[in-house]
């Protein structure tokens, strides 16, 4: 029988995904390791590649489908000659973008169709969720048999009809047990769509012009996570003032000794390595929130938010205190390029226990950033401002002072430990030499 390619999770986070473009059409035959489509997530368009080799037999989802959750059937691979059709009806979802169209074309002969359609998913004792086809659920349905007891034959364990015509139904006597458990709640809605509906906002702008600009994929995932970031991380806030004269000085005579290789420093480079000394100095610090514990890391992978258009990346430098200034230079200026094009792969952007957001280049002086979970820390970076200052021996002077804030995750870090985490990087960018040492 044909086997279901289900829509791959190509990220950890991945919960759906927009189906950009199919790279095979209906009779390809293919083998393991061929390109099939073009997935865009919510950070990246990916390719995604075969896992076996067959003929392609129907494409069930149609390019440029959006919202295509994760294990979705999105297209049946068999062999040369197999009959596909009985499977697109049973065991194979129907397009996400035609989901409408079949219900309807049901509906008007049997008005009790509805009825008779497939029951939700269903759960284990444990309330994990077990994944049938729509066609094996009805036949279940109609068996009195329990899913949760079977194994399923299908992609990822994914119980289909053939696994449910042979089973037998469980004794009734254990349908009591059923009864006593809790009738499930409503589904949470999703953090982005706290507030008022949109259809309340759009009525307080009657006869204004307005433009509606639809969410994509990282614009619904940034708000999700911000959102949630905020509600649920107790965030508290550590401000100091760094002076960066003698940083600007060394990093002008390093880009000088550097010119002829055609490397050129940046203070954030400066930043990046600071920050990533800082967590080794105070390792504690170099730590995430995971739920029910803490994990702390040995390495310190810095991750660096880069604005892209429509949202932002933080590609992660991973074993930053280990890499040399022009390292770190050639790296981060390599992620960030690729990234503007959308080009990162998900390990690049993924991981990290600390992060760094400079709004300096536009002139902003001082600024709180969101952390970015599980991450204990951000570090907000304002501009380099000529300031008056009181000299240590008492005389006023001019200095270049950059304002930054550490956004700190109480879970993670206490106030004492991030006092100390932020003098350390203050310590390292004062003086920069010591980050050669």
């Amino acid at each position: 029988m044909p086997t279901e390619i289900l829509m791959p999770a190509l990220s950890p986070t991945m919960e759906e995904g927009t189906l950009a473009k199919w790279l095979v059409k209906e009779g390809d035959t293919v083998s393991s390791g061929d390109l099939l489509a073009e997935i865009e997530t919510d950070k990246a368009t990916m390719e995604f590649e075969a896992v076996e080799e067959g003929v392609i037999g129907k494409l069930l989802v149609a390019e440029g489908t959006e919202g295509v959750k994760v294990n979705t059937p999105i297209a049946l691979i068999g062999e040369e000659g197999e009959d596909m059709s009985s499977a697109s009806s049973g065991d194979a979802a129907p397009p996400a973008a035609a989901d409408a169209a079949p219900a309807a074309a049901e509906t008007p002969s049997k008005p009790e169709a509805p009825a008779q359609a497939a029951p939700p998913a269903p759960t284990t004792a444990k309330g994990d969720r077990v994944f049938a086809s729509p066609l094996a659920r009805r036949i279940a349905a109609d068996k009195g048999i329990d899913l949760a007891g079977l194994t399923g034959s299908g992609p990822k364990g994914r119980i289909v009809k053939a696994d449910v015509e042979g089973a037998t139904a469980a004794p009734k006597a254990a349908a009591p047990a059923k009864s006593e458990a809790p009738a499930p709640s409503a589904a949470p809605a999703p953090a982005m769509a706290s507030g008022p509906s949109a259809e309340t906002v759009i009525k307080m702008y009657e006869g204004r012009q307005i433009e509606e600009i639809k969410l994509d994929g990282m614009r619904k995932t940034i708000a999700a996570r911000l959102t949630e970031a905020k509600q649920s991380i107790p965030h508290f806030y550590l401000r100091r003032d760094i002076h960066l004269d003698a940083l600007l000085k060394f990093r002008s005579q390093l880009n000088k000794q550097l010119e002829p290789k055609g490397i050129k420093l940046s203070v954030n480079d400066f930043i990046i390595k600071a920050c990533a000394l800082a967590l080794q100095e105070v390792p504690e610090a170099n730590a995430v929130w995971a739920g029910d514990r803490i994990l702390k890391l040995l390495s310190s992978d810095v991750a660096v938010a880069v604005a892209i258009e429509g949202g932002l990346f933080t590609p992660v430098l991973q074993d930053a205190e280990m890499k040399s200034l022009s390292a770190l230079s050639t790296e981060m200026k390599d992620l960030a390029a690729r990234a503007r094009d959308r080009k990162l792969a998900p390990h690049e952007y993924q991981g990290g226990s600390f992060a760094i957001s400079n709004l300096g280049m536009f002139g902003i002086e001082n600024f709180d950033a969101v952390i970015n979970p599980p991450h204990g820390a951000i570090l907000a970076v304002g501009a380099g401002v000529k300031k008056p200052v009181v000299g240590e021996d008492g005389e006023l002077a001019v200095a270049t002072v950059m304002s930054v804030t550490l956004s700190v995750d109480h879970r993670v870090i206490d106030g004492a430990l991030g006092a100390r985490l932020l003098e350390a990087i203050k310590q390292n960018l004062e003086s920069p030499l010591t980050m050669l040492a």
